[in-house]
């Protein structure tokens, strides 16, 4: 601590006298500062990091697990993101809607989402699957099966559980934050919350 405590004094010294402005970066201008060398020091803030990932493993394979589970989070990232916006969209959206005019707001939406989504999630492997359904159910709290059956029905629900079953998914089943530690420490590293843009929360109802 006195050695980190003696750097941040160096730093703000060397600040203090230093010829000071701004410099574009990308497309940004940034602050900067030069010190009595010449050297150029810029001052940016940080994006947040990430301290939730585990320091030890207790085997090579529970390492591998971690590995795996997070190459497949970037992966399948973007996907469960869009389908947290269009859920809270919908949901907001179709509120104050009957059910003939709800079931034909989500139909169509459903065709754009296929047309956009349906080749992507057919390459996705059992486990890309997996990781995609649970970041899914960990942000909503419902499981896939609901969500389902709310938008289309209890029939299509079904339907898409029996064939989830093939593969190994559970969709009845909720993504329990402990079930499965490993992939809990993953998934707290993604953000895939959505909040409504304020033109979309004050369109008329």
């Amino acid at each position: 601590m006195r050695h980190l405590l003696l750097g941040f004094a160096l730093l703000y010294s060397l600040l203090a006298v230093a010829q000071t402005g701004y410099t574009k970066v990308d497309g940004k201008y940034y602050p900067y500062a030069l010190d009595d060398c010449g050297d150029t020091l810029i001052i940016a803030e940080l994006s947040d990091v990430s301290i939730s990932s585990p320091e030890f493993f207790a085997s090579e394979e529970e390492y591998k697990l971690y590995r795996r589970y997070r190459i497949y989070a970037q992966r399948v990232y973007p996907y469960a993101v869009d389908a947290i916006r269009v859920f809270r969209e919908t949901e907001y959206m179709t509120q104050n809607m009957n059910k003939r005019d709800r079931r034909k707001y989500i139909k169509r939406l459903q065709d754009e989402l296929e047309t956009k989504f349906e080749d992507p999630l057919k390459k996705m492997s059992k486990t890309q699957g997996k990781v995609l359904i649970a970041m899914i159910e960990r942000e909503i709290d419902t499981p896939i099966y609901e969500l389902i059956k709310d938008l289309r029905g209890g029939l299509t629900a079904r339907y898409w559980a029996t064939l989830a079953g093939f593969y190994g998914h559970k969709l009845k089943h909720k993504y329990t934050v402990g079930d499965d530690p490993i992939l809990d420490a993953v998934l707290d590293d993604f953000d895939v919350s959505y909040e409504l843009p304020e033109q979309t929360a004050t369109l008329p109802r």
